[in-house]
């Protein structure tokens, strides 16, 4: 810029220059002098208007120059004022997206809000950065529910104690007492059978020790123990978007929500609602692709906001899940272990890149043989190089629970007896019971804790901790103890 700015003035000199030759020339005598004389006074004339016209042309360039001298020296000011201004606005557009992503929890029995026009939903999200040992201080897992009967994920009571020392008010004889609050879609779920209400009625509290009683009473402390958790972090509303219900699943028949959690037998799950919603008669006819890839099942956000509203209110809303490190290990064999034309190259290639020193070419080609090392790695990586997959997301990012009042909480060590459960009390057909069928792999070994500590025990003291401290909602929400007794 200044170069091109001195080339105009030097121009504009040359130009001057030429001009006061032009005029120099073309001066006339006055009357009456004579012709010397005439010279004298042109060349005078010449003389003054010439210095004056270059004194006044280098007035002009000097002021010039100085400007150009100070705006060069500005120029840097003002490239790092429009950096820091454009930073900021992207800082901003990022905290208003991070606003969009964030909703803030509201303690049991706040008000749903669906507003008539698209609004600008807060999510509740435990990705958001939290004080884990703050939390970890709040909640103790060695003795986080002194009340739950299905502590360790185990449903026995302690030897020589009657169920009465451990029993809870029974939320259908005594409505208001200490639990969790009573929804009326939970009410509804327990007096389904009049049958259970006459036994549970009439049965004397020491002495019930029938398994309905004792689901029931595991129902209960489950749902209590969600409740205190999430009682930690409230706020006035609490807006339900349609992301937050994109993975449940609509029966409308029997007035049925699942929210579906990978890896804790969610295949079995779409095939029962399949033969509820009449597509098939039976589960043992639904192959693996035809639940995954055509069930024609309906999902809670193809619904509008009025919709959603009504079958949040009055539909049983039920979950279930799984211990989450044997979840996670069950997730890895399921997807980097056997062939998949999907996961290998769309997450197999880019975590084989990033961490694994010396790749093979094939490997990078095909995106096979990832180790758990590998995955985990990728997986507590806040700069992944792919992003985060269903079956190893957070059941608290999945479902919920938090803002979602679950109705019926079930694991997947008893998914049997508490799905079949659950069936008698919506009223499903009778000869409809929970399959057992293990879809993909059947030749392989079911996950179990065995299998999954043998995988973890190819990570250092470390990595177990974080990948714990990853999942730690989980483990705190649902009452599942820690997998390691080296972990805090």
């Amino acid at each position: 810029v200044a170069h091109d700015a001195l080339y105009v003035s030097d121009s504009l000199l040359n130009d001057l220059f030429s001009y006061t030759y032009w005029v120099a020339g073309n001066l006339e005598p006055i009357p009456g002098d004579s012709k010397h004389k005439a010279d004298q006074i042109q060349m005078k004339n010449f003389r003054t208007f010439d210095f004056g016209m270059v004194a006044m042309d280098c007035k002009v360039i000097d002021r010039g120059r100085r400007c150009l001298r100070l705006a060069t020296m500005r120029l840097p000011y003002i490239f790092m004022f429009l950096l820091l201004f454009s930073a900021g606005g992207l800082l901003l557009l990022l905290h208003l997206q991070y606003l969009t992503e964030t909703i803030h929890q509201q303690a049991p029995g706040g008000k749903l809000i669906f507003p008539q026009q698209q609004p600008l939903v807060f999510y509740y999200s435990f990705l958001v950065p939290y004080n884990l040992s703050l939390i970890k201080s709040l909640f103790s897992l060695q003795d986080q529910c002194p009340y739950c009967l299905d502590n360790n994920t185990h449903t026995s009571r302690p030897k020589g104690q009657k169920l009465s020392r451990v029993r809870q008010v029974n939320p259908l004889i005594h409505p208001k007492g200490n639990g969790p609050q009573i929804t009326k879609n939970y009410r509804k779920l327990l007096l389904k059978n009049s049958a259970l209400l006459r036994q549970l009625n009439s049965t004397p509290a020491g002495q019930a020790s029938n398994h309905i009683h004792r689901l029931t009473q595991i129902q209960h402390s489950r749902r209590k123990l969600m409740r205190d958790v999430c009682a930690k972090y409230r706020s006035l509303t609490r807006t339900v978007s349609r992301r937050q219900v994109s993975r449940i699943y609509v029966e409308d028949t029997h007035k049925l929500l699942y929210c579906e959690v990978p890896k804790a037998g969610c295949s079995n799950w779409k095939r029962v609602l399949m033969v509820l919603q009449g597509q098939a008669s039976s589960t043992k006819e639904l192959r693996h692709e035809q639940v995954h890839y055509a069930n024609h099942l309906k999902r809670l956000d193809s619904f509008d906001h009025k919709q959603i509203a009504h079958r949040l209110n009055t539909y049983t809303k039920v979950l279930f899940l799984r211990e989450p490190f044997e979840r996670l290990v069950s997730a890895f064999r399921d997807k980097f272990e056997s062939p998949n034309s999907y996961y290998h190259p769309v997450f197999g290639k880019p975590i084989i890149a990033k961490y694994r020193a010396n790749a093979s070419r094939s490997a990078l080609l095909t995106g096979e043989g990832v180790t758990f090392k590998e995955f985990i790695q990728y997986l507590l990586d806040v700069r992944r190089p792919v992003g985060m997959d269903i079956h190893w997301e957070r059941v608290v990012q999945l479902c919920s629970p938090c803002l979602i009042n679950y109705d019926f909480i079930g694991k997947f060590e008893t998914i049997e007896e508490e799905a079949n459960f659950l069936l008698r009390q919506i009223g499903a057909p009778a000869n409809l019971t929970f399959p057992s069928f293990k879809d993909r792999n059947p030749n392989a070994a079911r996950t179990s804790s065995r299998i999954t500590q043998e995988y973890f025990s190819q990570l250092t003291l470390n990595e177990r901790q974080k990948t714990y401290d990853f999942f730690y909602m989980d483990y705190l929400m649902f009452n599942y103890s820690r997998p390691f007794s080296d972990l805090h």
